[in-house]
């Protein structure tokens, strides 16, 4: 059984990335142009304004870099430094835990982020058919499974 999971773990993280990626994404296109219900229950941020829409921005561009499998791990530091900084200036002066202080998604993008800074793209990704690239994460991916093995 666990030879099964291991074998299916590229594909799961894949998959992980793509959904993650796409719903961060729709964050920072609801807030950029009023979309999926805009901003705050609707509209948008004002443009240029602190830190709505540079953060939007970052959620718009980290996101679909991360769905798509482009820079994974640069963009998904850059993404997880966001919801660190978002939470820890916008919810958590509020109360200790995310789940008294509303910073819940924050917290869990921030940690599914930083998680895919160390496992790189899984399978499905762009990085995947960049030559130079594509061979770095391969390589990289079948070393990690042979020390699991």
């Amino acid at each position: 059984m666990t030879e099964r999971l291991n074998a299916a773990r590229p594909h799961a993280l894949g998959l992980f990335r793509i959904v993650t990626g796409l719903l961060f994404a729709c964050h920072g296109a609801a807030s950029l142009f009023g979309v999926l219900g805009g901003a705050h229950g609707g509209g948008t941020v004002p443009l240029g304004s602190w830190p709505g829409w540079y953060a939007a921005v970052i959620q718009l561009v980290a996101g679909a870099l991360v769905l798509l499998g482009a820079g994974t791990r640069s963009a998904a530091f850059v993404a997880s430094g966001s919801m660190a900084y978002a939470y820890f200036t916008a919810h958590q002066p509020d109360a200790l835990f995310p789940i008294q202080n509303n910073g819940e998604s924050s917290a869990m993008y921030c940690w599914a982020f930083l998680l895919l800074v160390f496992t790189g793209p899984g399978s499905f990704a762009l990085d995947r058919l960049l030559p130079a690239r594509g061979n770095r994460a391969a390589e990289s991916e079948q070393r990690s499974r042979a020390a699991t093995a």
